[in-house]
């Protein structure tokens, strides 16, 4: 088969064995790669009653079937693992450059098992695979890594886990480059509970690939073309953190623990002040033109920051942010830079806090619980403590690193009403009282509260919009309004739930293609086919989204999930409180219901969530049944 290596690389911590198995080309077509491959391996090989940071869990990566080849914006990899801060499915991808270096090594999937009896880093360079001794790495951050690494393994690329990880704060994640990152879920706590600090990988060989100059072509006509493209075009200006100041407009910027939605300073953090201000560069993955990365340089009294650890994205700017009343962008920036040394979740991190900063006001914590530190909003003076005690396990931090499901329960049942959480991962910073298809990706996310696990709505409320043309070969003609539950709007998540597990199973960034940006789904059908010589089409790699959809469901369901799991906070059945939105949007409970339930009948779901056997079998999914 052309576009894959064909090998598996099976590693056994416990044992100290290393070995490589082939694997047969219909289990490539069938999974394709990246997570399709990695559920398929963790499912054979985990017992669902292991214990997340336990010998016992399985931790498999594995790089999208188009990852490292010329194709446009590819960059990805997916991890997958029992997650410690849900205790089901955890998954997450990262772009960067680790991925394509892999691949370039000759390997599919890196298959994780057991647990060394020191800290030790994965050595992989080609065909030559070592487990060598990181204890002169155990306790570094990741900038002191990285540069040891690279001394020790020159040409590398290096995949790693910071402190937190090391600590097993159960929402730590895991780096690579310094800059990009496998975020939520605490994968990094299941690497740092196999005391494995690093993969460095260095490959040297080839990819055969059945087309490559149209691949390459392809690359080209997205370089000379992205510019004309609105969103690709605000990607690489603005980057995420251009939402910022929008968002607030529009009253829906979660604000003080998500009590608020409108941030008065908002500007003072917003990606236009970044731009005009701090940011020095913009950086991309690999195959990439669009360069979405913001990179920062600081130095002032207070502090520095370090420019190789990236820029604050959205979700940071807002969770550590205005969600903590803190609109000081430098501090910001620092904190991110803190949090990418330390291998923290930014999202769960800021969600945490506020909900901590939230009990402290209505004296659920006091300051003995505290170490004295007054957890007001807007106080800016405790944010880097609180971050460094949290990575540390320090004191009061000990409790923040349990994420804040696991604090409420510490705390007591009158904290539950600040909760914000699914499945015990704190939710993400989107509303979806005003893009309600959030509400089932923030349910239905087999890994906890997530919001890019399907399209989002405002893309399609205009018949002549970018994103009702680029979607309609699913079949969606109508546009559906952006805060809509009827059927159609559960048939809109639906179809793009499962281009998106396509995208995760192909190495496919949601920034390069469409709807979010340029790159249109007839291009994709044929970058498979440039890669791999198959006669694919739209509809089957649907269908491996599919199949990707109902394994994710049935992990969870071997975890002990239910139907109840699949809700969201309550907070979202009340009216939105401040700004320009105040006393207006509260989503109607029964109608959400009723979504859910349409959801389960278009899937192939009994009324309970589960899959049908008959759905499990027209899949090929016989064997996990």
């Amino acid at each position: 088969m052309k576009g894959i290596a064909g090998k598996v690389l099976m590693v056994d911590l416990t044992k100290n064995k290393i070995k490589v198995i082939e694997e047969k080309d219909v289990i490539y077509r069938k999974y394709m790669g990246g997570v399709g491959l990695a559920l398929y391996y963790l499912m054979k090989e985990i017992k669902p009653d292991a214990d997340p940071l336990s010998p016992e869990n399985v931790m498999v990566i594995a790089p999208g079937l188009l990852t490292g080849s010329p194709a446009p914006a590819v960059p990805r990899y997916t991890i997958c693992a029992k997650s410690p801060l849900t205790g089901g499915l955890g998954k997450s991808e990262a772009g960067g450059f680790w991925g394509p270096e892999l691949k370039r090594a000759g390997y599919d999937a890196l298959v994780i098992k057991g647990k060394a009896d020191y800290p030790v880093y994965l050595k992989i360079i080609d065909d030559q695979v070592e487990i060598v001794d990181a204890s002169h790495l155990w306790g570094k951050t990741t900038a002191e890594v990285e540069k040891l690494l690279k001394q020790e393994v020159p040409r590398s690329r290096v995949l790693q886990i910071g402190p937190a990880g090391e600590k097993l704060v159960l929402y730590a994640n895991i780096c690579n480059n310094l800059a990009h990152f496998n975020g939520r879920n605490g994968l990094g706590a299941v690497m740092g509970s196999k005391n494995l600090k690093a993969v460095v990988v260095r490959g040297t060989g080839r990819i055969d690939y059945y087309d490559k100059e149209r691949l390459i072509n392809t690359t080209k006509w997205v370089a000379e073309n992205y510019k004309e493209h609105p969103l690709a075009r605000g990607l690489h200006e603005g980057g995420t953190a251009a939402g910022v100041a929008g968002v607030n407009a529009g009253g829906t910027l979660p604000t003080n623990n998500w009590n608020e939605n409108y941030f008065a300073t908002a500007d003072k953090i917003s990606g236009q002040i970044m731009n005009e201000t701090i940011l020095i560069n913009r950086k991309g993955c690999y195959s990439c033109p669009i360069r979405c990365k913001r990179v920062v340089e600081l130095e002032e009294e207070r502090f520095s920051v370090n420019p190789e650890l990236g820029g604050p994205e959205y979700e940071t700017l807002v969770a550590l942010g205005s969600n903590c009343g803190i609109d000081d962008l430098n501090l910001l920036a620092k904190a991110n830079e803190m949090c990418n040394q330390y291998t923290l979740d930014t999202i769960s991190l800021g969600m945490t806090i506020s909900f901590a900063m939230n009990c402290f006001e209505e004296g659920l914590l006091t300051l003995e619980d505290t170490d004295g530190l007054e957890l007001r909003f807007g106080n800016k003076d405790i944010l880097l403590r609180l971050i460094e005690m949290t990575a540390k396990r320090q004191g009061f931090g000990n409790l923040l690193a349990e994420g804040s499901a696991r604090m409420a329960e510490k705390i007591g049942r009158e904290s539950y009403k600040y909760l914000r959480e699914v499945k015990k991962q704190e939710i993400p910073m989107h509303d979806p009282r005003v893009k309600t298809g959030l509400a089932l990706q923030y349910a239905l996310s087999p890994h906890g509260a997530d919001h890019w696990v399907a399209q989002h709505d405002p893309f399609f409320t205009q018949p002549d919009s970018l994103g009702m043309e680029a979607i309609a070969p699913l079949g969606i003609y109508e546009p559906v309004p952006a805060v809509d539950l009827s059927s159609d709007k559960v048939r809109l998540f639906y179809y793009t739930h499962l281009l998106v597990a396509a995208y995760d199973c192909l190495g496919v960034c949601v920034f390069g293609y469409v709807a979010r940006s340029m790159v249109p789904l007839d291009m994709l059908v044929e970058m498979v086919r440039g890669v791999t010589g198959w006669k694919t089409s739209l509809w089957e790699l649907l269908k491996v989204g599919e199949r990707i959809s109902n394994m994710m469901r049935l992990f969870n369901i071997k975890q002990g999930f239910t139907k109840e799991d699949d809700r969201i906070p309550d907070l979202f059945f009340e009216d939105i409180k401040t700004g320009p939105l105040q006393g207006k949007n509260a989503l109607d409970k029964e109608e959400f219901d009723r979504a859910i339930s349409s959801y389960y009948k278009m899937a192939g779901w009994t009324e309970e969530g589960v899959p049908a056997n008959s759905k499990l079998k027209e899949l090929g999914l016989d064997s996990f049944m």
